[in-house]
Formats: structure tokens, sequence, C-alpha cells
């Protein structure tokens, strides 16, 4: 990995995200600077509609889709899986600009962070990270930052044992970051595909029963013949997915309302993670669903924590937290300043086990980080 690009003065790392930056290297992480252009197709296709909306986007004369940088978490993931180091366990921190567009400031802002690949004990460099994002925090002046945690584990491991359609069990994980379409997912389904139907029902109806591979060139083919080649950044393929995926949950009989009823219940559980853990085995008991063993890795996370200095009485679990990125598969975590009414976090990552597959790498690799928003942590109070 080499360093790449440009930074204006507004976003130049100053001494002391340097010496932030220098500490992660210290901690073992080694220095990296992805470029700033970036091909745009990844950022499509695995951050989600948050980071689609607020991209700033060119094309090369080639006519290929770039981007400046929203985030460094895939840059510096398509750069390790291109590295000789692919499939190792290796770790990298970053200091550099990500642009993106913001109501409240600025498109350009400076972010710092680490990427951890491929490490096989989980539990341990989840509390690692947590632990590092509050010596960031700490770096500023902010020694007991607030500590919202989450775990999109705990309701993939719900959503799989509900008797729910595939295409409805990959809409409502898909949405678990999405609060509002999350809520309209469960008002859908528990009111069933009758209500509302589009006038082109009959269409998704049949496309539902065919077979997937000539279903999908089919809609392929008369988007082609209509002379569609890409709607707001997505290719005619991709929109063919989204067709037919539309054609699947059209298909899924309503939700029975105690199902929904259960979804809720989960949602609503929230303590600290001991006290949260005592509240998800109850739940389980008593709807007599199998989450033993996303219960036991919660549980081997809080441990970590522990031993990693974190002080864990002083966190905030909720099963209904996530944090807007689609390729979130586990813990997610947010650190914000208790002393404020702000609620926009200081710094904030998790858990991405799925995302360097979907960047292509043949084999699973493990991945957890985080990023620290280093004009935020600038601005904290009694920051000396």
């Amino acid at each position: 990995m080499t360093r790449a690009g440009m930074i204006s003065p507004k976003s130049a790392p100053d001494a002391r995200a340097d010496a932030l930056v220098a500490a992660f290297e210290r901690a073992g992480y080694a220095r990296v600077a992805p470029a700033i252009l970036q091909p745009a197709e990844p950022f499509l296709d695995l951050s989600g509609e948050d980071i689609r909306k607020r991209m700033y986007l060119t094309s090369d004369p080639q006519g290929r889709e770039l981007c400046l940088r929203p985030d460094l978490t895939i840059p510096v993931s398509r750069d390790y899986l291109a590295s000789p180091e692919a499939g190792k366990p290796r770790g990298f921190c970053y200091l550099g600009p990500v642009f993106r567009h913001r109501g409240d400031g600025g498109g350009e802002f400076l972010q710092a962070g680490i990427e951890s690949f491929g490490r096989k004990d989980i539990a341990a460099v989840d509390g690692e990270m947590l632990a590092l994002g509050v010596q960031a925090t700490a770096h500023y002046g902010l020694a007991a930052p607030g500590i919202r945690m989450g775990d999109v584990a705990l309701f993939c491991a719900l959503v799989a044992a509900l008797d729910l359609a595939p295409a409805w069990k990959r809409r409502l994980i898909k949405d678990f970051n999405h609060k509002t379409s999350l809520a309209q997912d469960l008002d859908r389904l528990t009111v069933g595909a009758s209500n509302a139907r589009p006038e082109y029902q009959g269409v998704l109806a049949a496309l539902a029963g065919a077979d997937p591979k000539g279903a999908h060139a089919l809609v392929t083919d008369l988007l082609s013949i209509a002379g569609i080649t890409a709607v707001g950044g997505r290719s005619v393929s991709e929109i063919a997915d989204h067709f037919l995926e539309q054609a699947a949950l059209g298909a899924q009989p309503s939700l029975p309302r105690h199902t929904r009823a259960l979804i809720e219940t989960f949602l609503a559980i929230a303590g600290d993670p001991h006290a949260a853990a005592g509240k998800l085995k109850a739940f389980a008991r008593e709807a007599e669903i199998g989450l033993d063993p996303a219960i036991e890795r919660f549980e081997s996370r809080t441990r970590a924590l522990a031993e990693s200095g974190v002080d864990v009485a002083a966190v905030h679990f909720s099963t209904a937290f996530g944090r807007g990125l689609d390729y979130y598969t586990g813990f997610v975590f947010e650190l914000y300043d208790p002393r404020t009414q702000a609620s926009e976090p200081l710094v904030a990552g998790g858990r991405y086990d799925g995302l360097l597959s979907r960047l292509g790498s043949a084999q699973p690799i493990s991945a957890v980080g985080f990023a620290a928003w280093i004009e935020r942590l600038m601005r904290l109070r009694g920051s000396p």
C-alpha cells in the first residue's frame, strides 16, 4: 500500500492527530494511505443508500464511474486484498480526508482509524477495537465517553429462526440499520401483500415462481430493449435484481401479529451488556428460539471488553442499535460526548466479516475496525 493523492489545508492532519495515529502504530497497526480517487461500484454496492446519496461521483474517459472516497474502510480493504498479505492476520491504521455531502459542514473532513483483518480471536479483537476507540477520545481530553453498542449478529440469529420467506429474511437484515425501512418492512409484512398492490402485481407474482436465472435474463433484456442503461448509479443487472426481489417479497403471506410482537420485544432489549445477556436468555427461553450460540459470542465479547480495560457497566447496549452501513455483520459501537446534547459519534465502528468476500476474496476473512472524526474530537469541551 502506498500514499496517494493530495489533501487541502482545511483537512491536513495536525500534530495531535498525527500523534494519535502514531499511538495506533505503536499498538501494532501499520500506517497506510489509500488513493483518494476510488472506483464507485464497491461503495454503491456495499455501503447502502445513506452513502450513495452523499457521494461525490465522476467518471473517466472510458465511462467507468469513480468517486472521492466517502470512507476509508473499503479502500483499505481493497488494498489489503490486492497485496501479498491478503488472507493473513494484518492490521492497518490511517489518517486522511474523506468526502461526503453533509448538511452540517463542508464535504471534506478528516478521519483517523484502524482496520483489522484475518484474526481468529474474534472477541479479543472486538474488545481491542473498543478500547483503542476510548483511547482516541481520551487523547482529546474525554477519558470517559458515552458508549452505545449493538450486535447485528443477534438480530440475524433471530430472523434466521423465524418462519419467513428467504427474500423477507434478507430484506429485514438489510434494513436493520435503517430503522424507518425496518418499521416499513414490518408494516408491510403484517398487513400482507394484498394491500396496496401495484398495477404490475400479477407480473411480480408470476416472476416470483419462475426460474431465477431465466427471470433475471428476461427482466434484463426488457430493460435493455427499453434503452435503460443505469438509474441512480445502479446498473441494469442491479435494477433487475431489485425488481425480482420485489416479486419475491410480494409472494410472502402476511406476518402473524404475534411474530411481529416477538421481533419488537427483541428490539426493546437494552441495558449494560451483563443485564442485556440475562434479558436475551429470558427472551429466547420464553419465545422458544435457539439463540444460544449468538448469546455465547455476545458474552465472550463482554468478557474481552472487561479484559481490555473497558468499563462494561458504562456501556449502553441495545438490540435495536445499528450503524447505517449495510456491510456490518456483528458488533457495532459509537462513542460520544455525554456532557453535551449532541448525539453525533466521535468514534464509531464494528465488525464486517462479510465485506472482503463481497470485494472478491475467495475465502472468508474476518474484519473489524473503527473511524474517528478528527474535527469533532477537536471541538470537545475541555480538549487541550
